[in-house]
């Protein structure tokens, strides 16, 4: 048994599944269910006995301490955060709550239960905190990748929350001794993301006609992973990784905003072209950019892959193809989370923009 967080969400949903499809022990998913958290993106698990809901908050510590002694689970795996920068601009109370509050939480009850167990189970225990690469901060067009040994320079309050969390899970594996693992990833792309991130919203806004916004000049580059492999790598971090290490997981695809924009227009140019929109690029629109936004993100998963084994397998072409596909084939997840909340929050970010 294994014990997810945040296991609704986009990243820890694809996690559940991939999980369950590859692996033999069940899952216990506690999750709050926020704006982000869909019981639709597991769907399909409905009647596996392998797998076990709990709908929570990871602040709620007594909540937690029940269910780590009610299902005994081998490791923890936490994805449970608040995770989009612009969120955090409008509202970082939440972000600090959840990201920094709730891993302490989650942290505190892991080792009050991790102290009951007996051997072997106590050595086999693992707790992996799930991360970004965010927390390294901004990088030049000519600066080398991130390692895991970058010092820390957050620039938005997600980032400084993350890093933060970051730090917390160290000093209890350093202090306590609690057999702790951190992966930093890089942007996630894939089925089941909320329609607020970058590759999703322009899918969705071009399908429908609306301006695909690009933040300043489009040229903000970021490293880009597919969710299957992230997922992959994370199942190769808990089976193989050393207590007390990070391992950095990245796409080895670096592409500015408006490539993967440009990208994402020429495949609904080529999958939809009965569209009203013949060249689907002419919705692109500029607009203010974010506040301290980071000019680069580049992941060096040197380490992960020489220990663990571990590399991305999806091309950026070829995984951004699956993307576009899955949200074409999926308009009724789409349309059950376009509800006001969405709309309200789209409209406070980029009506004024």
């Amino acid at each position: 048994m294994i014990l997810v967080t945040g296991g609704a969400g986009f990243i820890g949903a694809n996690f559940v599944l991939d999980w369950l499809a590859s692996e033999s022990s069940p899952v216990v998913n506690l999750d709050k269910l926020t704006y982000a958290g869909n019981p639709a993106n597991l769907a399909s698990l409905k009647g596996d006995s392998r797998y076990v809901f709990a709908q929570g908050d990871i602040c709620d510590r007594k909540l937690v301490a029940g269910l780590l002694q009610k299902h005994q689970p081998q490791a923890i795996v936490h994805f449970a955060a608040e995770s989009h920068v612009d969120r955090s601009i409008l509202g970082p109370g939440e972000f600090v709550q959840t990201n920094v509050v709730g891993t302490f939480s989650l942290l505190e009850e892991a080792r009050a239960y991790w102290g009951t167990l007996a051997e072997p189970a106590k050595t086999r225990f693992r707790f992996l905190h799930v991360s970004t690469d965010e927390v390294y901060g901004s990088l030049s067009s000519t600066d080398p990748a991130f390692s895991e040994t970058t010092p820390y320079a957050p620039n938005s309050p997600y980032a400084a929350s993350k890093a933060a969390s970051d730090h917390l899970v160290r000093a209890y594996h350093h202090t306590y001794g609690l057999p702790v693992i951190t992966t930093n990833c890089s942007n996630n792309y894939g089925p089941l993301q909320f329609p607020e991130k970058l590759i999703p919203l322009m899918i969705l806004n071009a399908l429908n006609g609306k301006p695909l916004p690009v933040y300043g000049d489009g040229k903000n580059v970021r490293d880009w992973l597919y969710v299957g492999d992230h997922c992959a790598g994370i199942r190769a971090a808990l089976a193989k990784g050393r207590p007390g290490e990070t391992y950095n997981i990245g796409g080895n695809s670096e592409k500015t905003n408006l490539e993967v924009v440009h990208a994402v227009c020429t495949i609904l140019d080529e999958l939809c072209p009965n569209s009203l929109i013949t060249h689907h690029s002419s919705l692109i629109t500029y607009v203010k950019d974010r506040p301290g936004h980071d000019r680069r993100y580049a992941i060096n998963a040197t380490k992960i892959h020489q220990e663990l084994g571990w590399e991305p397998q999806e091309r950026f072409e070829a995984g951004l193809r699956k993307t576009v596909e899955w949200y074409l084939a999926n308009q009724t997840w789409i349309a059950a989370i376009q509800n006001g909340d969405y709309r309200k929050w789209m409209d406070s970010n980029y009506i004024n923009r």
